[in-house]
């Protein structure tokens, strides 16, 4: 028996002539350059994988969890610099004004989508963890390390944490020195009643740092792997590259006329 005629439904024909309807629309308003067969190529590639490149990047990806680190990080940051300028440790100091430097150029690339600068940031966070793995066994006493030192104030100084005598629940005394006082004398300083010995809060000042610092280091990574993947992909339907995926000649080619001769 003839096979009968294959009819496509009225809707599949509808929306295909919207789609076709839509598209010269928006061409029509278009400059030539976006109206070149590669803008129509992305065009179609963005409407089969837009989605899905869009959902690595939206509101609730890794993206936007970089960015809230790293302002979480630009905040600690800035109290732990607060504190110690108070008790006087310039080295803590120095590398709390790199810290802060790094997180804010960090910031910037996650923001405007610069994966070298995230990949400083996720440089600068390993020797962040690194630093703080340093004080925490300076205060512990690790290693033949002690925290009487004067290491943290590069010898410039006899001043310790500041939270050695404004911990909490810490009661500061002086005791003046016995004997004739003038302007130069000197008076002890006895802490008391203290909560929490002020080592063990450097400590968990350093702690916290790593933990965040090692939050930031892996979503740092992520961001970069989808920033690269993102640049493959457009650059795979012709996005960067010079000579695009669908050449069209704008000039005609030049013919090379030759006389030609009918023999009899």
């Amino acid at each position: 028996p003839p096979t009968p005629p294959l009819h496509s439904s009225p809707d599949l024909h509808a929306s295909h002539n919207f789609e076709a309807t839509q598209l010269s629309c928006h061409s029509a308003t278009l400059s030539p350059l976006k109206a070149s067969p590669k803008y129509y190529t992305f065009m179609l590639f963005w409407k089969d994988h837009g989605e899905q490149l869009s959902g690595t990047m939206g509101c609730c990806s890794g993206r936007c969890t970089l960015i809230f680190l790293c302002i979480f990080q630009l905040m600690v940051a800035l109290e732990r610099q607060v504190f110690d300028f108070l008790g006087y440790q310039w080295a803590p100091i120095l590398a709390n004004f790199f810290h802060i430097i790094i997180v804010i150029l960090g910031l910037f690339g996650t923001i405007q989508y610069r994966p070298r600068y995230i990949v400083v940031y996720a440089i600068w966070t390993a020797l962040w963890v690194a630093w703080n793995v340093f004080i925490i066994c300076f205060y512990l006493e690790v290693g033949g390390l002690s925290k009487e030192s004067d290491l943290l104030t590069f010898n410039i100084s006899a001043h310790h944490s500041w939270w050695s005598e404004h911990g909490p629940g810490c009661v500061r005394r002086e005791m003046p020195t016995t004997g004739v006082r003038s302007l130069d004398s000197q008076s002890y300083i006895s802490v008391m009643g203290c909560l929490l010995e002020y080592q063990y809060i450097e400590v968990l000042h350093s702690a916290f740092q790593i933990l965040v610092a090692l939050l930031g280091f892996v979503y740092a990574c992520y961001v970069v792997s989808a920033f690269t993947e993102e640049e493959d992909s457009f650059d795979f339907i012709g996005g960067f590259d010079p000579f695009p995926l669908y050449h069209v000649n704008e000039k005609p080619s030049h013919l090379l006329l030759k006389p030609m001769y009918l023999s009899t």
